[in-house]
């Protein structure tokens, strides 16, 4: 078994919560709140603007010119290609993209963004790709499950988005970033595989929070809320 494949089995409990979490289940039914749609894309848009910080930091830590590449060609789709799920929401919503962009961040994705950027800053580049491998993959996942259990057409309100998850360069890109980690894991301690699992855990955890973030139009508490 290789190092992702264990990670896999030991984060399968959360992969499952995911795919039944009702924002998942919503999309493949073509049935989620406009305003749950709304809070995920504002959501979103700054933590892939994070992810491509991150990108950057890893490529500051790359000592192979074929890591370099790869973390600058990943900005250049988070940039040109990642954005096609996000206009499939916003004409659903009948809601401009741009309208969408430039919000403060609620809760539980500004956790998410400083779990990352503190693996980026504190790890090595193996915990790096730890932290970031969960995005791609459960997205992944999520592609293949919508995709087998509603079967939706060209119709369906959100097939661009199940589309685009369940094909092409997103399993290009999980499949690299697997086979990266797996090598730099197999190089790696005992200690540093632990952190490794520890990231991948977090941020797995931290996906399935953002679907309930998003469900829920999570904000943080105003001013005047006092703790009993």
């Amino acid at each position: 078994m290789t190092f992702t494949e264990l990670l896999r089995e030991e984060n399968n409990d959360i992969f499952e919560e995911i795919f039944t979490h009702p924002f998942v289940k919503g999309i493949g039914e073509g049935v989620v709140p406009p305003e749950s749609i709304a809070h995920y894309i504002k959501a979103d848009y700054e933590y892939l603007n994070a992810f491509m910080h991150v990108y950057g930091i890893a490529m500051s830590k790359s000592s192979k010119r074929e890591d370099i590449e790869f973390f600058n060609d990943q900005v250049s789709f988070v940039l040109h290609s990642e954005v096609h799920p996000h206009h499939n929401f916003c004409e659903h919503i009948g809601v401009r993209y741009e309208e969408l962009q430039g919000y403060p961040l609620p809760p539980t994705a500004d956790h998410y963004i400083k779990h990352m950027i503190f693996h980026a800053n504190q790890g090595s580049l193996g915990e790096i790709l730890a932290a970031l491998l969960p995005c791609p993959w459960t997205y992944l996942e999520i592609g293949h499950t919508l995709m087998k259990q509603y079967q939706p057409t060209e119709n369906h309100p959100f097939h661009p988005w199940i589309s685009f998850y369940a094909n092409g360069e997103i399993e290009t890109l999980t499949n690299h970033l697997r086979a990266r980690l797996d090598s730099l894991a197999a190089e790696a301690s005992e200690s540093e595989q632990q952190k490794m699992k520890e990231a991948f855990r977090k941020s797995c955890q931290l996906e399935w929070l953002f679907w309930e973030m998003s469900l829920t139009c999570e904000e943080w508490p105003t001013a005047g809320v006092t703790t009993k």
